[in-house]
């Protein structure tokens, strides 16, 4: 019979910066690249990849569910990695309707988004405050959530 902690695996320390920084340029790439002479804006690849029917939309759907995968890989909780394929349909979605989808592109920033999800559960925190001592654990919806496991047993 096969142990379920077998297949299980904790994610060492030194795995989470050099992860982090990966997303963090991906994001920065996609939605923040460039400033726009004259105004507050940024925009990345997105709105450019979002010019070229179809192929671009795809590409940029990939990049984004990079980013999702390695929240996965990080032990993001379920609930948190849900939130973050929400935002990465909801950029795929308005980015690919014809015309205006560049535009959607350039105002959605899923991926800067989902990163913010990523730092807030590598630090420790959620929206509401840090977890730990003398704080509610209740306030969170995260809180009672995991990081997403699986685990396979032999019956």
């Amino acid at each position: 019979m096969v142990d379920a902690e077998s297949f299980t695996m904790d994610l060492p320390e030194s795995a989470d910066e050099p992860a982090l920084r990966r997303v963090q340029t991906v994001a920065r790439v996609m939605d923040e690249a460039v400033r726009i002479p004259g105004t507050n804006t940024w925009v990345g690849l997105d709105p450019v990849l979002g010019v070229l029917p179809g192929a671009g939309d795809v590409v940029a759907a990939g990049i984004s569910l990079y980013i999702v995968a390695e929240a996965a890989y990080l032990g993001v909780p379920l609930s948190t990695v849900v939130r973050m394929l929400a935002n990465a349909a909801a950029d795929a979605v308005l980015g690919s309707v014809p015309v205006v989808g560049p535009l959607f592109d350039a105002v959605i920033k899923a991926n800067v988004w989902n990163v913010e999800h990523i730092e807030e559960f590598v630090d420790g925190t959620t929206r509401d405050g840090p977890t730990g001592a003398g704080v509610d654990a209740g306030a969170s919806d995260d809180a009672d959530d995991g990081p997403v496991r699986i685990e396979i047993t032999e019956e």
